[in-house]
């Protein structure tokens, strides 16, 4: 249940109004209205007894009237999403080993095979097939602990990577706070091997930024790629150098998203020095790090500064690379999203919707299973000319 359901109406408007980030002032604006009409409804000395009137403002808001009456209509899908949260919350808080608790009688899986197992699980992840991955995790994530905790030598690395893409996934379905614990014992579990520690720390720039926490990502992310980063670029190891590129991606993302536009712009170059030598077609450590990974990143960094004609310009010409069709779907899909983004900050939601359709065949799932991109997809389909294929996709998910 949304906290927002257990409000008065009144309240509910101011709660979606924040989520939304419009003022008092602005809401009034695009609703014809005064502030003062505004602020009275949200402190509940004004009633809304008009369908019309609610209707209004749930368009503005873009959410459901039924939200806003907080009837507490769920959008399909979430909660199948909450219940698979909670079983990876479950497998991430058993502690089994630590504690010495009994463990369900299954052997332990040799570390060769379960290596194997959690490169199938990044596999899955990579081609945004998220119910799957939600599905095998909580088994995984088990069994790398009693791996680890026999073999402690040769378990070491499946660990770590059975804790990355947990929280990979797990920002993916917009569960930052279960994703932190993932990621902190990636972090624990590779401390003293500087390459795991870079590794681990690309899924700890995703999950500070998840949450809001950009300057905190920013310093992080530059101490642990300057940590890995080789003494001199040209002969620099293949994956070392994916693994410092990437996390001065990350430190860019962050940058740009706390305003530091100069710092971002510079970031991405330096990165863009690092996977020249690297080239495309490469996925070193789950990276996809690569030249037109790389220019992926500046656009994004170019949405997120708010330069869309930048984004739109750069965008036209990426996606013509062999370099795009090499990157996984989870990472072309994810990059749709932010691309039509960048369209709907140019005022141009018909081409918004076409980049998400393309999204949607990509990776499904992309659309369908994480929370931001059904935020875009909501914000797409309010425009009258949208693409008839999104807005039944909309009406299936209940957004919109």
């Amino acid at each position: 249940m949304d906290s927002s359901d257990l409000l008065p109406v009144g309240r509910r408007v101011a709660y979606w109004r924040g989520r939304r980030k419009l003022s008092q002032q602005v809401l009034a604006d695009r609703l014809g209205k005064s502030k003062s009409w505004v602020d009275k409804v949200e402190r509940g000395v004004r009633s809304l007894d008009k369908v019309s009137t609610l209707q209004d403002i749930a368009a503005v808001l873009r959410i459901d009237t039924a939200v806003l009456l907080g009837r507490g209509a769920e959008p399909a899908g979430v909660a199948d999403r909450a219940e698979g949260v909670e079983r990876i919350r479950a497998a991430l808080s058993a502690y089994e080993i630590v504690l010495g608790r009994p463990a369900p009688r299954r052997p332990v899986i040799p570390a060769e095979r379960l290596a194997r197992e959690v490169a199938h699980v990044w596999t899955t992840f990579q081609h945004a097939r998220y119910p799957q991955v939600v599905d095998l995790l909580p088994q995984v994530v088990a069994d790398a602990q009693r791996t680890y905790a026999h073999d402690p030598g040769r378990g070491r690395m499946p660990l770590v990577e059975t804790y990355r893409v947990t929280a990979a996934l797990l920002v993916k379905l917009g569960a930052p706070d279960v994703a932190w614990l993932a990621v902190d014992r990636a972090m624990t579990a590779a401390t003293g091997d500087r390459v795991l520690v870079a590794a681990a720390a690309v899924q700890l720039g995703q999950v500070l930024r998840a949450s809001a926490r950009v300057r905190v990502a920013k310093s992080v992310m530059l101490a642990a790629a300057y940590r890995i980063a080789p003494p001199v670029v040209e002969f620099g190891d293949p994956d070392e150098l994916s693994l410092c590129g990437t996390l001065l991606v990350q430190a860019a993302l962050a940058a740009a998203r706390d305003g530091d536009d100069r710092a971002a712009v510079e970031l991405v170059d330096e990165a863009a020095e690092m996977a020249a030598r690297v080239g495309d077609g490469h996925d070193h450590y789950r990276t996809g790090f690569g030249s037109t990974a790389v220019e992926l990143a500046r656009i994004v960094v170019a949405v997120e500064r708010g330069d869309a004609e930048e984004a739109v310009t750069r965008h036209e010409q990426v996606t013509m690379r062999d370099g795009w069709r090499w990157l996984p779907a989870e990472h072309r899909a994810a990059y749709l999203v932010d691309v039509a983004r960048a369209y709907l900050h140019g005022d141009d939601p018909v081409t918004a919707g076409c980049v998400l359709v393309e999204a949607d065949r990509i990776a499904p799932a992309e659309i369908r299973h994480r929370p931001a991109s059904r935020d875009v997809l909501a914000q797409v389909v309010r425009d009258p000319a949208a693409p008839t294929t999104l807005t039944q996709l909309a009406d299936t998910l209940g957004v919109g």
